[in-house]
């Protein structure tokens, strides 16, 4: 929270930062001088060091960031009156917490007099009005969703960070006032139930000056840039290849606005990738799930949820733990999942490949249960990116053909054949032959013994036998599909949804990736 003159003779204006935790294209910051959670320690150390980011930069134009203790809705009456507050600006947030906190917040601002302004900037495009451009509709598909999009006018152009503020907005006191200090990661975790000795090291570093930095760097290779496709990028590569800037988006530490230009500027007229797997195709993926999550009910939840296949998912807490903690018998996955925790942060595909193996191809356990684990450890757990993405992977919606199944074991193979991330992540099956090191309970006992890791001793054996489990599965979500099928069929109103549903044709013909 930035306060402008705290003298509370004069009128005062505060800035709430939540997501939009950058100076640069943050309208409703601008706008403050011209007019839950269920995290991991390391999205706690990427928040704080984020808050540490945000307070220097604020320092350096003569203002600092007021970290405020205590739920917005009992802190905010105390200051309107302690500050003499007339203006609140915030940046627009579509999650429904965050609608429901920001209502309220907004009601109390009016009891007190106080003007409240939001701004739309943690999206490139306002979800309201790409519904009012189809029709009042949601956009049920990517390509529709482009189609939208490229209908209406181009995207706001972002604005620089200030790099002064007007002089009655700098402050005469409080600057060195610890009441308001951001907390120290320590204290953070200490407070959250986390030992800060267990965080392993840091590889992304939070807040804004390491996400231009981090974007700019990227944006130096325009033959990267150009050529960028999702798909050839690799799952298991020893480092990422990709930007892992989704990150420093979700937290808002960077503006999807002004990636997007960034992007269209590097680009020019060359010749370049297109959407869906271009870099701005990564970017209308984000717009695609923030629009049709601020527009559905129960977005994150199967039950209620109008676009989502009911499934009878099975309840099996110690396969979720297993998948959790990495501890299936499959190297791959197990890998993947260690990762996660270790890193805050897995490749696209590797949450492809976690998701499916978790829900319809192999342990049959709700999507649910997956987003609850990403919401905890991934960095980028973005609310509507993350229950659309699992909605996705499991078949649920968006995505109907739940007879392609991720092979735990092939799927690895494709990119990675010697096993070299699996033995950066698992390093108890090290020593084992490339030959085995995917599918360690193939090997002889005597080569498990000569590689100090027996299977069921020292490793896990699988959890399940995923040639004959993932053949069952397809048979169940077949079953869902058309007792979902006939429950839309019977209502009034039907979607083009309908036209998606595999038909026994497809089903036959079920394909391992």
């Amino acid at each position: 929270m930035d306060k402008n003159n705290v003298d509370v003779g004069h009128e005062t204006s505060v800035h709430w930062f939540r997501k939009g935790m950058r100076l640069h294209d943050n309208p409703a910051f601008r706008l403050s001088f011209e007019a839950k959670n269920n995290s991991g320690a390391n999205r706690w150390r990427f928040l704080q060091q984020s808050l540490v980011d945000l307070d220097t930069t604020l320092r350096k134009l003569g203002t600092r960031l007021y970290v405020i203790r205590g739920l917005p809705h009992e802190v905010f009456p105390d200051l309107f009156a302690k500050w003499n507050v007339k203006l609140l600006t915030f940046e627009l947030d579509t999650e429904p917490y965050a609608r429901e906190r920001d209502n309220q917040v907004e009601q109390l601002a009016r009891k007190h007099g106080v003007k409240v302004e939001q701004k739309v900037s943690h999206t490139i495009y306002n979800t309201e009005l790409v519904l009012r451009a189809n029709g009042g509709c949601v956009p049920m598909t990517y390509q529709k969703f482009i189609s939208v999009v490229d209908s209406m006018p181009n995207p706001r152009q972002p604005i620089p960070a200030p790099h002064t503020l007007p002089s009655e907005c700098l402050l005469n006191d409080d600057l060195n006032n610890q009441e308001f200090d951001v907390p120290t990661l320590e204290e953070l975790l200490t407070l959250k139930g986390f030992n800060p000795a267990e965080l392993k090291p840091c590889l992304y570093p939070g807040g804004e000056k390491e996400a231009l930095r981090r974007l700019e760097e990227y944006m130096k290779n325009k033959t990267w840039v150009c050529k960028f496709e999702k798909p050839n990028t690799s799952p298991n590569s020893l480092k990422p290849s990709t930007t892992v800037l989704s990150p420093y988006m979700k937290f808002g530490c960077l503006s999807a606005s002004h990636f997007y230009y960034r992007l269209k500027e590097v680009i020019g007229n060359s010749p370049h990738s297109k959407p869906p797997v271009s870099l701005i195709g990564q970017l209308y993926w984000r717009e695609f799930y923030y629009t049709v999550g601020a527009s559905t009910p129960n977005f994150d939840k199967m039950e209620g949820n109008s676009i989502c296949c009911q499934v009878p998912w099975d309840n099996n807490p110690d396969a979720l733990e297993a998948w959790t903690n990495g501890k299936t018998g499959y190297p791959f996955i197990d890998a993947i999942m260690r990762q996660l925790r270790d890193e805050g942060w897995i490749h696209h595909l590797a949450r492809h490949a976690v998701a499916c193996f978790l829900t319809r191809g192999d342990l049959w356990i709700s999507w649910e249960k997956g987003l609850a684990v990403f919401e905890e450890l991934l960095l980028d757990a973005d609310w509507s990116m993350n229950a659309g993405n699992w909605m996705w992977l499991s078949a649920s919606a968006f995505f109907h053909q739940f007879f392609r199944v991720y092979s735990p074991v092939a799927f690895g193979k494709k990119t990675d054949k010697s096993g070299d991330y699996i033995r950066k992540y698992i390093p108890e099956l090290i020593k084992y032959p490339d030959q085995y090191i995917y599918e360690p309970w193939l090997a002889p006992k005597s080569i498990q013994e000569r590689a100090g890791c027996v299977v069921g001793v020292h490793y896990p054996k699988r959890i399940v036998v995923h040639e004959d489990v993932y053949k069952n599965n397809i048979t169940k979500m077949s079953l869902a599909y058309k007792s979902s099928k006939a429950g839309k069929s019977s209502s009034s109103t039907k979607t083009s949804r309908d036209k998606s549903f595999p038909d026994k044709k497809n089903i036959k013909k079920a394909k391992l990736k």
